[in-house]
């Protein structure tokens, strides 16, 4: 089976550093071993389970995003939201790195794990997770986030399915990743996990909202840099 892995490093002082080791299926895009062999109960699918949910506790008695990040949350609980931190992201085709905070270095690790979970709604941005851009900025997620759409546009349009060029789908892709953050927070919250964790998960939630209803501005924004297919004859 061939495998991707991605290294997320955090490091605090010379003494003091956090390593994530991320192995993920190539073909399917799934984590590979990630869950602990202990899953903690703020992890159980009942608990603060997102109301639009699919999943069931007779098939699936963990949510499979709170399973997957029970091994992350734990080592970001005695660290603030805005402690500083450097972030070493290591891929095979370069290596990231640069000073951040917790908050931004945590919410940029979940923005990879969440597609790579096993959440049926968090699946439709594996194709940005496996094209990895860690600490993106909110300009940069909206214009690989509208790539991406359309590329699965011409994936549809090749196989003979309806496609939508007015992005309904992905404002309703963004509303459902809403609800998911929303349950996400609820969950460590009533776990009692320090801020960090939460705080990742509000910092996402923002990028998600900058899609519901206004995506109109943000594509005129650019479209001066497309002037040369536009003026095209």
């Amino acid at each position: 089976m061939a495998t991707i892995s991605i290294y997320y490093g955090f490091k605090f002082s010379d003494t003091v550093e956090e390593v994530f080791h991320l192995q993920i299926d190539a073909q399917t895009f799934e984590l590979i071993n990630n869950i602990p062999e202990i899953v903690p109960a703020w992890a159980r699918l009942s608990f603060h389970q997102c109301p639009h949910c699919p999943l069931r506790p007779e098939t699936h008695p963990y949510c499979p995003l709170a399973a997957n990040l029970a091994k992350i949350v734990p080592h970001f609980k005695e660290f603030l939201p805005y402690a500083k931190t450097h972030l070493s992201v290591i891929t095979a085709e370069r290596t990231i790195s640069q000073q951040t905070t917790v908050q931004e270095g945590v919410g940029s690790l979940m923005g990879l794990i969440m597609p790579a979970s096993g959440c049926p709604y968090t699946a439709f941005f594996k194709p940005m997770a496996r094209f990895h851009l860690p600490l993106a900025s909110a300009e940069e997620t909206i214009y690989r986030a509208i790539s991406m759409y359309l590329m699965a546009q011409y994936f549809l349009h090749k196989d003979g399915k309806a496609v939508d060029f007015e992005f309904k789908g992905l404002e309703n892709v963004y509303e459902d990743i809403h609800t998911v953050n929303t349950s996400m927070a609820e969950r460590f919250l009533a776990a009692s996990q320090k801020d960090s964790s939460v705080d990742a998960v509000v910092q996402l939630d923002i990028y998600a909202m900058t899609f519901l209803g206004i995506l109109e501005q943000p594509l005129e924004d650019i479209r001066h840099l497309f002037h040369a297919y536009l003026e095209k004859k």
